[in-house]
């Protein structure tokens, strides 16, 4: 019974996490709808302090979403584990990536639609070879778990790292490398996840009637989570506000999702009773996941597709066999007379250097 019973928490865990990455997809898209209505209105836009946006239904459709895709993954981490929950959170990235391309006229490079195919069997791997955690039922149970030296240890750990890079290292360089900022979000995101699962299991009971807003747990989560989001929020921003955009979710994610399944698999155990395939294939879905996701941002603003490729093979075999066109063939074809030339010059230009001849200068 308790067997089929975690199937079927797993499954809606699932779901909610699937619906939760639908939703916050694709609230980017309304937003932006929303704005880009205004922006041809000739309202004052938002990046110049107009608050314009307040008014259009587009803009609240969009905030409405996010705010059920959040509501969706609040709740996602009160059934399956966070080590399926974390890593499907890239799948809003792919949503929104996909629905840009069709809603907003953005073009999606070959780089991308290999990103969003890599993304979507990462994640389908993951969920293949997900882990089972140990069931968690009770706020009491929830403390014994908070409670364990290994737990403790590392959560220890976290808050001190934390606190060195933000009162140490940032002030220093926060402002040039990029990794203080997101590390500190990052980690501290790995102790948020585990006071929103604590917070679920909360809601559960309370909707079961027990009086579990006397524990004085319940509030000690509650607190615990205002403060690791404000402090994720914070130095994300700043992260954000410094740093290219396409260097920084990738890593983020990355660290962040690192940092989550490090503290799932020492508070709930998950990995203990893991046979040696489904460990590989986790691993397995989680770097192809992060693969996707670097070749979805990385390479966002280069424009190349299938038409392409012929283009760039051909010009690959000249110049691996050294055969790159004559300058009888340039002048046959009088449209890419200037392009021909230019690369006559630079591999002349290029030989003369290899050649020790300074005349190339």
């Amino acid at each position: 019974m308790s067997q089929t019973r975690g199937r079927y928490d797993f499954c809606i865990g699932l779901v909610l996490a699937m619906s939760s990455s639908i939703f916050i997809g694709g609230s980017f898209i309304l937003k932006k709808k929303g704005l880009l209505r205004l922006a041809r209105k000739g309202s004052m836009r938002a990046g110049q302090g107009g608050h314009a946006y307040l008014k259009e239904w587009l803009w609240w459709a969009g905030l409405l979403s996010m705010g059920a895709g959040e509501v969706a993954n609040f709740a996602a981490y009160a059934f399956a584990p966070a080590t399926l929950v974390t890593p499907l959170g890239a799948l809003s990235v792919l949503v929104s990536a996909i629905l840009s391309s069709f809603f907003l006229n953005e073009k999606l490079n070959l780089h991308g639609k290999i990103g969003c195919l890599l993304s979507i069997l990462g994640s389908t791997v993951m969920v293949i070879h997900a882990p089972q955690e140990e069931e968690v039922e009770t706020l009491n149970e929830m403390s014994h778990k908070l409670g364990d030296p290994g737990f403790v240890v590392f959560a220890t750990l976290v808050v001190i790292v934390s606190l060195i890079l933000i009162f140490v290292v940032g002030p220093r360089h926060g402002q040039t490398n990029i990794l203080v900022y997101i590390t500190i979000c990052s980690v501290i995101g790995a102790l948020s996840v585990s006071c929103v699962k604590g917070l679920g299991i909360t809601i559960k009971e309370l909707f079961a009637g027990k009086p579990v807003l006397k524990h004085p747990l319940s509030w000690i989560l509650l607190l615990s989570l205002i403060v690791c989001v404000s402090t994720q929020i914070n130095y994300l921003n700043r992260a954000l506000d410094i740093f290219n955009t396409s260097i920084v979710t990738p890593i983020y994610y990355v660290i962040f999702t690192t940092s989550v399944l490090t503290c799932s698999a020492i508070l709930f155990k998950e990995w203990q009773h893991m046979a040696a395939d489904d460990i590989i294939g986790t691993f397995s879905g989680f770097l192809t996941i992060i693969v996707g996701i670097f070749l979805l941002h990385a390479f966002k603003d280069v424009n190349f597709t299938l038409a392409n490729l012929p283009l760039s093979l051909r010009k690959d075999d000249r110049a691996a066999n050294g055969t790159l066109l004559s300058t009888y063939d340039c002048f046959n074809h009088d449209e890419d007379s200037s392009a021909c030339l230019g690369e006559i010059q630079s591999t002349e230009s290029l030989s003369a250097r290899r050649n020790g001849s300074l005349s190339a200068f």
